[in-house]
C-alpha cells in the first residue's frame, strides 16, 4: 500500500460524513451518492404494512400493490400523511441488475387519503419484517407496528442479507425502485400479506430530483 492509500484510508476512517449504520453502504457512484444525499434530507422515516401478499413468480412487472401506514407521517413541505393511509406501488424490473435464483422489485408512487387525495412519492425500503401479532417482548401491536424505524438521512443505501428466510433486501435512495428483494439458495421470493416495511418518505416534487439513469 502505497503512502497516498494510507491517507485515503486514514480520512475514510476519520470523517464522520462516511460512516453509515450497520447494514448500509454509500452508494458507489460520486453523483449518485450526491444524489441520494439530496433526496434523504428531503425524507421522513415511516411504517407500513403490506395488504395483500407478493408472490415473485405471479407477480409481473406493472403488477399492483398497496401497503397502509401504520402511523401518521408529516411529510416534508408537504401534507400529513393519516394513519392507514394506502400507499400504492407496482412490481418494477430490477434496476440493479443483482445475481439471484428469484427477484421482486417493488416501487412505491402514490399515497391515497381517505379524502380522495392522491399524493406523488417516492418511498424507499430499509428494512421488512414478517407478520406479527406481538413484539419480541409479547407486547400486542397493531399490523405494521412491530419494529421502530431507526431510518436517517445518512442511510443512503441497504444490502441486508437474509432480511427474511432466504431472502436479501437490497435498495438505495438514489433509485427508482423502493427495493429489490433477491433469493440466491431458494427458487421463489414471497412476502406475506401484513409484512412490515420501514421506509423513507417524500412528496415528489418538493426538492427531489429524478434519477434519469
Amino acid at each position: 500500500m502505497n503512502s497516498l492509500q494510507v491517507a485515503a484510508l486514514s480520512m475514510a476512517l476519520l470523517l464522520p460524513g462516511l460512516c453509515y449504520a450497520q447494514g448500509t453502504t454509500p452508494d458507489s457512484s460520486n453523483q449518485s451518492s450526491q444524489l441520494g444525499a439530496e433526496q434523504a434530507a428531503q425524507m421522513v422515516p415511516a411504517r407500513a404494512y403490506l395488504a395483500n401478499k407478493l408472490d415473485a413468480k405471479d407477480a409481473r412487472p406493472g403488477t399492483q400493490f398497496t401497503a397502509n401506514l401504520s402511523q401518521a407521517v408529516q411529510l416534508k413541505n408537504g401534507p400529513k400523511l393519516p394513519r392507514g393511509t394506502e400507499l400504492v406501488g407496482t412490481v418494477a424490473t430490477d434496476d440493479m441488475q443483482l445475481k439471484g435464483n428469484s427477484k421482486l422489485a417493488l416501487r412505491i408512487t402514490q399515497a391515497h387519503l381517505k379524502d380522495g387525495t392522491t399524493i406523488p412519492v417516492k418511498a424507499t425500503i430499509f428494512g421488512v419484517w414478517g407478520p406479527g401479532s406481538e413484539t419480541a417482548q409479547g407486547y400486542n401491536v397493531a399490523a405494521g407496528d412491530e419494529e421502530p424505524n431507526d431510518w436517517t438521512p445518512r442511510m443512503l443505501s441497504v444490502d441486508e442479507l437474509d432480511a427474511m428466510s432466504g431472502v436479501d433486501l437490497h435498495s438505495r435512495i438514489s433509485g427508482e425502485n423502493s427495493g429489490v428483494f433477491v433469493a440466491k439458495k431458494k427458487d421463489n421470493v414471497k412476502i406475506s400479506a401484513g409484512s412490515e416495511f420501514a421506509l423513507a418518505i417524500a412528496e415528489r416534487g418538493k426538492g427531489l430530483q429524478q434519477n434519469t439513469n
